[in-house]
């Protein structure tokens, strides 16, 4: 690049080295920034420094000068404060469906979003390897097709895999593709989930993301949009543990007073509680019955239980014996 691009490019050079470099604790001083340039081939005066500081400030730029010993200039006030960027790192690192390799891409790229004295603080990414992980690098073009095939009103068309014991991919239909109106993306349970119609089966059916290959978005226009409007998603996914489908049903679930707390974290506020006795509480809710949700009651270790509609209950006995018996 010539020395008379670079010169053009002078405040670009210092916002950059702002950006990057400097935070209350590390501010650069004017012979830093006189020095980069110096550096990067640009030549400058500390009077077009001051110009260029001005110039940025009034772009938009929370840039502050510090007096004294360490006098200098550094970004206050950033797009994402630091405690949100460890946040958002966190979420990658705990994302099951995120794979290792776009684990360590996609913290790179959050830890360059604060500067590199703060980044530096933010090793997180050290605890990576030890979490399990998707095999699929494709989740992140399955997501983008499928946010594409929603946005243009269109049906989508997917082969649809799972595992056999020598962890060999075995596509479902024997490859023959899945047509499917996308209707939601659900993230339950680490995993991102399609909600679809499919026609063929003429009902809404669940499909994890990770396990779609060759998505491919066609010309036909959705259906079955009516079967689950967008106002009622959260109530759906709700109902439907770990995206398990089952007949909805409405029942009566007793708890012990001290799971109020799981009750509130699955079911919401508003899910109606009375008082059975001073000991325990119940509650009438709608769910999908499915093994997913028996599994979830039998997770709580006998603080809970199903005591209406009596059908149920004989289903949750008879889950409780196919567990006994194994296979």
């Amino acid at each position: 690049m010539s020395r008379n691009v670079n010169q053009k490019a002078k405040i670009l050079y210092v916002m950059r080295m702002l950006l990057q470099e400097s935070d209350e604790e590390h501010p650069l001083s004017m012979e830093d920034i006189l020095r980069r340039l110096s550096e990067a081939g640009v030549k400058a005066e500390r009077k077009s420094i001051y110009s260029d500081v001005e110039a940025l400030r009034a772009f938009g730029m929370d840039i502050h000068v510090t007096r004294g010993r360490s006098a200098g200039y550094y970004v206050g006030e950033r797009d994402f404060e630091l405690p949100e960027i460890k946040l958002l790192i966190d979420s990658v690192q705990s994302s099951k469906f995120i794979t290792e390799r776009k684990t360590m891409q996609l913290i790179k790229k959050l830890a360059g979003l604060t500067s590199i004295h703060e980044a530096a603080l933010m090793k997180r990414q050290l605890y990576v390897k030890n979490r399990i992980k998707s095999m699929n690098e494709s989740i992140y073009y399955n997501v983008d097709a499928i946010h594409q095939a929603i946005g243009e009103d269109k049906q989508i068309e997917f082969r649809y895999y799972s595992y056999t014991v020598t962890k060999e991919k075995k596509f479902r239909r024997n490859g023959r593709p899945y047509a499917v109106s996308p209707l939601a993306l659900s993230w339950a349970e680490e995993n991102y989930y399609l909600i679809a119609y499919e026609a063929e089966a003429g009902k809404i059916k669940h499909f994890r993301v990770d396990k779609m290959d060759g998505i491919r978005v066609t010309d036909r226009f959705r259906q079955g949009k009516g079967l689950l409007p967008e106002k009622e998603m959260g109530e759906y996914t709700r109902k439907n543990f770990s995206m398990f489908g089952g007949e909805e049903q409405q029942v009566t679930l007793r708890f012990s007073n001290r799971m109020i707390g799981v009750v509130i974290d699955t079911f919401g506020k508003d899910v109606p509680i009375s008082s059975v006795d001073e000991d325990h509480f119940q509650i009438r809710t709608t769910v999908a019955v499915s093994p997913q949700f028996f599994g979830w009651l039998f997770g709580l270790d006998g603080e809970a239980a199903v005591t209406a509609p009596r059908e149920v209950m004989e289903q949750f006995q008879k889950q409780m014996e196919r567990v006994k018996q194994g296979c």
